[in-house]
C-alpha cells in the first residue's frame, strides 16, 4: 500500500499521542456538545446506524490498518467485545478512509472480526473530533457520548476495565 503524506502525518500523530509508556486517559465528552450521528456502511455495504443501538452501551473505535497503535490494540479490543457480549456491549470499529479489500486482508491476517464501519470520506471521524488514531468513544445506553480515549488502550488492564464496567452499569 502506498501512503500519502496525510496518512503519514496521521500515523505520526497517533504514535505521538500514545507513546508506549503513557497511560491512556479518559476525557469526558464536552458538556453541551451533542453526540454526532453515525450512519456508515459495513463491509457488506449494509448501512449501520448508531441510533439502532439505543439501550445498549457502545464502544466506537476509530482506526486504520496503517496505524501501528491501532493494530496493537485490536487483540485486546476483540477480547473485550467477546467478554462483554452478554452485558450488551456493542463494539464497532470505524475504519478511516480505506478500501474494503485492505480491511478484509487485515482481517484475514489477524482473525479480527469486530463489526467494521467504513468512513470512506473521513467525514464521520471529523464530526466525532478524531485527531489521532486510535480514538475510542464510549457511549451510554441513552445514546449519549460519555468519554473519549485517544491512543492505544489495553482493554484488559485497569483503568480500561473500570471504564467499561462504569459504562455497562450506567442506566441513564
Amino acid at each position: 500500500m502506498r501512503f500519502s503524506r496525510r496518512h503519514s502525518l496521521l500515523a505520526l500523530a497517533g504514535v505521538l499521542a500514545s507513546p508506549s509508556w503513557a497511560t491512556p486517559t479518559r476525557q469526558a465528552w464536552p458538556r453541551g456538545q451533542a453526540t454526532p450521528p453515525l450512519r456508515l456502511p459495513g463491509l457488506d455495504g449494509q448501512m449501520l446506524d448508531l441510533t439502532s443501538l439505543k439501550g445498549r452501551p457502545v464502544l466506537l473505535n476509530f482506526w486504520a490498518t496503517w496505524c501501528d497503535a491501532c493494530r496493537a490494540e485490536m487483540p485486546s479490543l476483540q477480547l473485550l467485545d467477546t467478554q462483554h457480549e452478554r452485558d450488551g456491549l456493542v463494539t464497532w470499529a470505524v475504519n478511516f478512509k480505506e478500501s474494503v479489500g485492505v480491511i478484509q486482508r487485515f482481517q484475514a491476517q489477524t482473525d479480527f472480526d469486530l463489526t467494521v464501519l467504513r468512513d470512506a470520506s473521513g467525514q464521520a471521524s471529523k464530526s466525532w473530533g478524531v485527531r489521532a488514531f486510535p480514538t475510542s468513544i464510549l457511549i451510554g445506553r441513552d445514546g449519549q457520548a460519555r468519554w473519549r480515549i485517544e491512543g492505544e488502550v489495553d482493554w484488559q488492564q485497569p483503568p480500561a476495565r473500570q471504564w467499561i464496567q462504569e459504562l455497562i452499569k450506567d442506566t441513564r
